[in-house]
This record gives structure tokens, C-alpha cells and sequence, in this order.
């Protein structure tokens, strides 16, 4: 077996087996200098809010967009499921849980079923577009502004919708990746309706089988997912996106998993922070005056969708971020971390003493050959 003499170093690409030919360890290892988690996405905070004059006007125009193209989620729907946890709440716990655990269920139900709005076919494409442009436009923004430009949220609308066509036909490639993982889903509600699962050795092959899927799924849509952001440059195809995208994950893979788990974690930190004390507080007021359940007035579903958007924009340059990490792009904007006392007074003595050494190694006696032919020479007169 002949060993791949193809290196990074060697032709700037990582050229792995794309065959079941063994792929030594040095040829797909690649070190690269990634800050941490939380810098990360402190990173991605800080230039919204330093640019909040750009991303602003642009969350409200996509909320503005979203209300009138696709709706916003029908205030009688969102009492509908309320009511249904005051059931569940007087019902199966007895009224044990308060308003917090109320609205807990309430945030739960809301986000995992996707605002409760039941979308026909048009509103859908209107969804997919809107989230299309948010994505294009906020990564846009974020390279030209890491780039040192000064761009207005106008130039980002006019000039990142280029590769739009691109970018959905690197969506349907994604969606396609992810077949295995709809199929898992599928078996599973078939599983369950007919027991199959009841079974242990059925339970533990159809265990084996959805392993598989969800790994063959996640395998090949981390290197889509940054296709995504790589056919966002102009006058890139789709295919070359991807072949891009799935050299620089290549070695990379889990570290990139671990950003997004870590991701999900933020956006469960955001929606708990802002949207729970909105249904708090709608709970609360319109208990208080219930004249204000009569005008039905969409307070939550309104708090939702600015957050679903904001969120939305914060994963683009939470994404893109990490791109320019994997290119090696070396960005000043990530927090700084400040010694402690002890670890400067350690450095300082280190490089007191490697000073120290050099001057009493030049101060050493130097071997001189006059006083060794001199001695000879007394030597040779005895």
C-alpha cells in the first residue's frame, strides 16, 4: 500500500482516499488555532452591537416582511395552547406547577412546534426566502465589515442577493443529506404504532440502523453547512461551494460539532432570557385586567418572531466566524485573555534567568594557547 505523499503543505488542499483505501493520520491531521466557545460566540455578539445602526433597520425589515408575507401567529392560537396547559396543569399535576413552570410548557410548545402557524405552500417559499436573504445579507455585512468597510444595511440588500440561486441549490443538497435522518423518524412512528420496538433484539437492530442514518447525516451536512456560507462569495457554483466546504471540515469535523451543540445551548440561553419573561408578563397582566384578553393583542408572538430573527442573524455570523477561522484569517475582535499576577511574575523570572545565562556563559575563561606553549617550553628547559 502506497502511502499519500500528497500533503497540505504541498499542494495548499488536503487530497484524502475518497475510496476504502486507508488514509494515514498525518495526511488528514490539521491543527488550527480556534479561540473558545464562549469567545466565540462573544465574538458574534459584539459586532452586532457594535454595528447595531446596520443590523437593526435589518431584523425590522424582515420582521416587517415576515407579518405581511407569511403572518404572524394568531393570538386566539397561542390562548388555545395556554388553556390546554392550564388543563394539563389542573388535570395530571393538580395544579402544582406556578407561573413560571406554566410558562415554561407554554415557551416549550411554542418553539418546538414552530409559532403554531399552520403555513400553506406559498407562505412556506416566503419563509424559505425571507431566512434565505437574512443569511446572505447578514454575512455580507460581517465580511465587509471585518474587512474594514463601512457598509449600510441598503448596499447588503442591492449587492448580497446574487448568489441566491446558488445558495438555494446548496439548501436542497443539504435537505437531500438528510434524508437518512427523516427516515429514522418515519421507522421510528412506524415502529411504535406496530411495537416493534417491544422486542429486545429488534430494539437493539433498529438501534444499530438509526445510529447509522443519524452518522451518515451528520457526516455529510458538516461540510455542506459551510458550503453554505462558502457559495455566499460571488461567482462561486454550488458543487465548487462544497467541494471548498468539505476540504476546509476535512479533520475538523468534530470540533465543528461542538460549535454548533454549543450553539444550540445559546439559542435555548435566548429564547429562556427574553421570551419567557414575556409570557410571564402576558400571563400575569392579563390576569390582572382581563379586559385586555378581549382585544386579543399578539404580545408573545410578535416577542417570538423579533427573537427567531435576531437568533437567525446571530447564527450567520456565528457560522461565518468560524469559516474564517478554518481559512486562517487572523481577527482581532475576539476577547483577550489577561494573565494572572503569578503567571507574569513566572514569566518574568523565565526570561530574567534566560538573560541571566547567555552573561555568565560569555564570562567563562577562554583556553589560550600562549600559556600552553609556554609551559612546554619551561618544561623542555628543565
Amino acid at each position: 500500500m502506497v502511502k499519500n505523499n500528497k500533503t497540505e503543505k504541498n499542494s495548499g488542499r488536503i487530497k484524502l482516499h475518497r475510496s476504502f483505501r486507508r488514509s494515514y493520520r498525518e495526511d488528514y491531521e490539521r491543527k488550527t488555532e480556534t479561540p473558545g466557545l464562549m469567545a466565540h460566540a462573544a465574538a458574534a455578539l459584539r459586532i452586532i452591537r457594535k454595528n447595531w445602526k446596520i443590523f437593526l433597520p435589518l431584523i425590522g425589515l424582515i420582521v416587517l416582511l415576515y407579518i405581511v408575507l407569511v403572518g404572524l401567529m394568531a393570538e386566539s392560537t397561542f390562548v388555545e395552547f395556554k388553556e390546554s396547559v392550564e388543563t394539563t396543569n389542573k388535570e395530571l399535576v393538580k395544579g402544582r406547577l406556578g407561573s413560571l413552570g406554566r410558562a415554561g410548557l407554554t415557551l416549550i410548545g411554542t418553539v418546538t412546534t414552530g409559532g403554531l402557524t399552520n403555513m400553506n405552500d406559498a407562505q412556506k417559499i416566503f419563509a424559505i426566502l425571507l431566512f434565505l436573504i437574512t443569511w446572505l445579507v447578514s454575512i455580507y455585512l460581517t465580511r465587509h465589515l471585518l474587512a474594514g468597510h463601512k457598509p449600510k444595511m441598503r448596499n447588503g440588500l442591492y449587492n448580497a442577493l446574487s448568489p441566491l440561486v446558488s445558495t438555494f441549490f446548496v439548501g436542497l443538497i443539504v435537505f437531500i443529506e438528510l434524508i437518512p435522518i427523516m427516515l429514522v423518524i418515519i421507522t421510528y412512528q412506524a415502529a411504535i404504532s406496530t411495537e416493534f420496538l417491544k422486542t429486545p433484539f429488534y430494539a437493539l437492530v433498529y438501534f444499530i440502523f438509526a445510529s447509522l442514518m443519524t452518522l451518515l447525516s451528520v457526516y455529510l451536512t458538516s461540510s455542506s453547512i459551510m458550503g453554505l456560507i462558502a457559495v455566499s462569495a460571488p461567482g462561486l457554483y454550488p458543487l465548487t461551494a462544497i467541494e471548498t466546504a468539505r476540504n476546509l471540515v476535512a479533520g475538523r469535523r468534530i470540533r465543528f460539532l461542538i460549535r454548533i451543540i454549543y450553539l444550540i445551548f445559546c439559542l435555548a440561553f435566548w429564547y429562556v432570557v427574553i421570551v419567557l419573561p414575556a409570557i410571564l408578563l402576558d400571563i400575569l397582566i392579563k390576569g390582572a385586567f382581563p379586559v385586555l384578553k378581549d382585544l386579543n393583542i399578539p404580545f408573545v408572538p410578535f416577542v417570538l418572531l423579533v427573537v427567531t430573527v435576531f437568533l437567525f442573524v446571530f447564527i450567520s455570523i456565528y457560522f461565518y466566524l468560524f469559516y474564517r477561522q478554518l481559512l486562517d484569517y487572523k481577527d482581532d475582535f475576539y476577547p483577550v485573555k489577561i494573565e494572572s499576577k503569578n503567571n507574569q511574575k513566572k514569566t518574568k523570572t523565565e526570561a530574567d534567568q534566560d538573560k541571566i545565562e547567555p552573561d555568565s556563559a560569555s564570562k567563562k575563561p577562554k583556553f589560550s594557547l600562549k600559556k600552553f606553549s609556554f609551559k612546554k617550553k619551561a618544561a623542555k628547559n628543565e
